[in-house]
């Protein structure tokens, strides 16, 4: 009796190289996750850590020390000096303005578009975001709002706070409901509501405005944009 040794190997040999094959699969597949969850979770730890460095930054260039960082509700900031303003995280503003609807949308400047929003709170803001094609960096940024949140006269829209995270920056400040100049002066309907009086009225808080700006405020300010549609 004669036996196909040959047949045995061959069998053997296949079953062998299955067994490779699906350890081989298996290995990389492992290999495959684990490289997907060390990316999560470095992705993860770079954007808190830029987050972190933004926030640090923003405190260095304004003067400005938070309570609390990057949170879903609007934290206090107290620079020290005679004025407040609050950092607000991204995810609350883009909940405040429907993330940022077009239905909200007030209008679009040279800084960029703004939106009506309201807090979580009940509040209502304007809330201007700054333009992607915007080359104004973090320092240029907080420059601004530290410039911003020094004027504090009663003709002067209020600066209520800020939002810097990742490529965004914010700024939010008290919502005016009566809209702008322009929308009574250029509406026939609305500009029956405006008799000589509260022209001249209107003609003297621009004037006050101005001169704060111009001569009393600690800084020298140009607005440069005087317009109705700037008057709110």
């Amino acid at each position: 009796m004669l036996i196909d040794e040959s047949n045995g190997t061959s069998h053997g040999r296949r079953s062998k190289s299955k067994i490779l094959a699906v350890i081989s699969t298996v290995v990389t597949l492992g290999f495959l996750i684990s490289g997907c969850f060390a990316f999560y979770f470095w992705r993860r730890k770079r954007m808190v850590n830029t987050k972190e460095k933004e926030l640090l930054q923003l405190q260095i260039a304004t003067g400005i020390t938070a309570a609390s960082k990057f949170n879903n509700k609007s934290s206090f900031l107290k620079e020290g000096k005679g004025y407040d303003i609050k950092l607000f995280s991204f995810s609350s503003i883009a909940a405040a303005t429907n993330n940022f609807s077009e239905a909200n949308k007030l209008g679009e400047g040279g800084f960029g578009p703004v939106y009506r929003g309201k807090l979580f709170d009940g509040h209502e803001i304007a809330v201007k975001r700054l333009s992607r094609n915007s080359c104004q960096g973090i320092l240029e940024f907080a420059n601004e709002i530290k410039l911003i949140a020094k004027l504090q006269h009663m003709n002067l829209v209020r600066l209520w706070g800020c939002c810097i995270q990742t490529e965004e920056k914010i700024l939010i400040y008290e919502y005016m409901p009566n809209t702008s100049l322009d929308s009574f002066l250029f509406d026939p309907t609305k500009q029956r509501t405006l008799d000589w009086g509260k022209r001249v009225r209107i003609i003297e808080g621009i004037a006050q405005g101005l001169l704060y700006l111009h001569k009393y405020s600690r800084l020298r300010v140009i607005h440069r944009d005087l317009k109705a549609s700037n008057i709110l």
